[in-house]
């Protein structure tokens, strides 16, 4: 398997793959990389639907003319432990925040949230993050309020009374159950929409298709954030069926 940074030739093969609708797997198969290779190529340059070979490998180049320092102009090195490489790791982090951004969460957000997911202790101050990131308080603060709002971090004092936000598992499956409850007020309203239009209207059975669509979903999330928080908290493998749970027949 090749190793190294991606040649402008792959990234050409690389578009054409998008273009033809081809999965990230295939296109990797195709060059002989990892997807995860694919994948982190095609999101930090603007995704599978604006990604451009010309203009990746540009970028590509200019991320490496910055790193060369071994830390980025205007940013904190950070300390690594277990042997890790600080190159390796900060390309990692872009990739991780790129990734963030096209699931829908804002820059700030996303970088506050990649710093915490790639800290071995889950958990950073306001003033390590504003350390870290080389940014004002005010906009750890907002990006930190947003992330509460979406149950994506906790906050908790420490022994200095500082305050302390926190990533764990316990945290993404506080976020999947609002992420899915958030679901049940448009249920309500489509179907208080069916009421007022009509039942047997066509908008009528369109919104209870809408609500019962929804439903479906948000059953089975709750259902799934159950199982895998149990499967979780007891150490089991992944796949192993929850404690208390018969098998269907």
């Amino acid at each position: 398997m090749p190793g190294g940074r991606l040649t402008q030739q792959e990234r050409q093969q690389i578009t054409l793959g998008l273009v033809d609708g081809l999965p990230y797997a295939e296109i990797a198969r195709r060059l002989d990389r990892p997807t995860s290779t694919i994948t982190r190529e095609v999101m930090r340059n603007g995704g599978p639907t604006a990604y451009r070979a010309d203009l990746a490998h540009r970028a590509t180049e200019r991320r490496a003319q910055r790193r060369r320092p071994v830390t980025a102009p205007g940013a904190t090195a950070i300390p690594q432990e277990h042997g890790r490489d600080p190159g390796a790791v900060a390309e990692y982090g872009e990739a991780l925040t790129t990734v963030l951004m096209a699931s829908g969460v804002s820059k700030m957000p996303a970088r506050v949230l990649t710093h915490l997911f790639i800290t071995d202790s889950g958990s950073l101050t306001a003033s390590q993050l504003a350390q870290r990131l080389q940014v004002s308080p005010a906009s750890i603060s907002k990006a930190i309020t947003f992330l509460e709002s979406q149950s994506l971090v906790r906050r908790e004092r420490d022994e200095r009374r500082r305050d302390r936000y926190v990533v764990d598992n316990e945290l993404f499956y506080q976020a999947t159950i609002a992420s899915a409850r958030a679901n049940d007020q448009l249920v309500a309203t489509a179907r208080e929409g069916v009421a007022i239009l009509g039942p047997q209207t066509p908008a009528a059975a369109r919104l209870e298709n809408i609500a019962r669509f929804l439903d479906f979903i948000s059953e089975s999330i709750v259902r799934a954030a159950e199982q895998a928080r149990a499967v979780l908290h007891s150490g089991a493998p992944p796949g192993t069926p929850a404690t208390g749970q018969s098998d269907r027949t």
